[in-house]
């Protein structure tokens, strides 16, 4: 086995969600992203009405998608805050829907533990947090207690960092501790480096090229740069153009080790997966 092979694997087989177990080794999951918000930077307005978002869903799911990531509050630059009871009316339906309707796990993309709390009771499996567990001092609380896997992603309140890499790495490591002390077992605890958020676009670049450093830590990796504003940038290309820049950050983020890909696109990003996957991993998939 070689050492860049040896650093991909962190030392958790699979991603237990409930009754659902996510095999971390044998291929890239594919987390399907399903945004119930007016103003999303990518899908705003599209997918806010109850049976247009379960058809979303099921299309999402009928082209790979291994997981569904509910969001009721955008996270868009500039995107209005709401409160929990607005999120909740949002997302509960859909999520209550989902549940009982679709067979992938669900997770819900939110930094309120008490949308978490209740997103959790009506079906949900995993907790997406954009801030990693540091917004709310109580999300770990809520993670620890359903026994749930939570996703944190590397955020901070200030861009000033005095030597990025390491104070992006610290931070992290802030937040595993943060879940640790709070109960959450580390079997649970999944790293995002959070592209596009509290970073330059030279920071972003540099965080993608060393992914490997932050699978080094040993915890499953989710990538999520799906029509990002970094690929918008080099590509000079609006958020509908983005699948190619899109995909060539997918692929570089298997070859770096990452486990998950969080996409709007789920058919073209499952196929790029799948290629890479057969070469990398010698997965197969049709006999």
């Amino acid at each position: 086995m070689n050492h860049d092979h040896e650093r991909s694997q962190t030392k958790f087989t699979s991603l237990s969600c409930g009754t659902y177990n996510l095999p971390l080794h044998e291929r890239t999951l594919i987390m399907g992203i399903l945004n119930v918000t007016p103003d999303s930077f990518s899908d705003g307005g599209r997918y806010n009405q109850l049976d247009d978002a379960m058809r979303h869903a099921e299309r999402l799911v009928k082209d790979g998608a291994d997981i569904i990531d509910v969001g009721g509050e955008s996270t868009r630059p500039g995107s209005q805050l709401i409160s929990a009871e607005q999120e909740l009316e949002r997302i509960i339906p859909i999520i209550e829907r989902l549940s009982r309707d679709i067979d992938v796990p669900i997770s819900v993309d939110t930094y309120k533990a008490r949308v978490a709390d209740e997103a959790l009771r009506a079906g949900a499996h995993i907790i997406n947090d954009v801030w990693g567990a540091k917004k709310d001092s109580e999300m770990a609380a809520v993670a620890a207690r359903w026994n749930v896997p939570i996703i944190l992603m590397h955020n901070r309140e200030q861009m000033e960092y005095q030597d990025f890499f390491p104070d992006y790495i610290k931070d992290l490591q802030e937040s595993i501790q943060l879940a640790l002390a709070a109960g959450v077992s580390e079997e649970m605890i999944v790293l995002d480096p959070g592209i596009g958020f509290a970073k330059t676009l030279q920071q972003n670049l540099e965080a993608m090229r060393r992914l490997d450093d932050l699978v080094a830590l040993g915890y499953p990796v989710l990538l999520g740069t799906s029509r990002k504003s970094m690929i918008g940038k080099v590509l000079d290309l609006p958020v509908d153009e983005r699948l190619e820049g899109t995909i060539a950050t997918v692929a570089l983020g298997i070859e770096k080790g990452c486990h998950i890909m969080r996409v709007h696109d789920v058919k073209a990003i499952k196929r790029t997966a799948m290629m890479m996957d057969a070469i990398k991993k010698g997965a197969r998939y049709n006999g």
